[in-house]
């Protein structure tokens, strides 16, 4: 299981970087895995899993989610449309581009830290943090069953 590869420390530190990201903006960043990928597009399977997780059910339509298949070494970053709407089609890619970098070295916690914080940079422009911000979707990550 995915769940299985990671440490109780490694979980705790995932969801602290999730946290620390919110701090810099309203956007919500949420994590799945899984082992395996259950579509020919992983960018698919990570829009099956934003609709099933319901992050479009922010107000401001600004949830991000980062899928990971592990056993398949896919992954994908996408946000809601309030996100799509403001920012260009390249948006993800130096998120991407780091978190591959820590990947590519075994490294899916760091890859996963820095690919969550990199994230709540990023959306500070767009979506920055407000006072009266509430945490609309969960801090913890979610893992697949298969």
């Amino acid at each position: 299981m995915a769940e299985d590869l990671f440490s109780s420390d490694q979980k705790k530190r995932i969801k602290a970087a999730i946290q620390e990201a919110e701090l810099n903006t309203s956007g919500e960043v949420r994590v799945h895995l899984e082992n395996h990928c259950k579509t020919e597009n992983v960018l698919d399977r990570a829009s099956q899993m934003f609709s099933k997780l319901e992050m479009h059910k922010t107000d401001a339509r600004n949830g991000v989610l980062i899928y990971m298949a592990v056993k398949d070494h896919r992954f994908a970053i996408i946000g809601d449309a309030g996100i799509n709407q403001k920012v260009g089609d390249d948006f993800w890619d130096t998120t991407k581009d780091k978190m591959l970098a820590h990947f590519k070295n075994g490294n899916l916690t760091t890859g996963l830290v820095e690919g969550i914080l990199c994230a709540g940079e990023k959306l500070k422009e767009y979506f920055p943090y407000q006072k009266d911000d509430k945490n609309e979707l969960s801090d913890d990550i979610s893992f697949g069953k298969n």
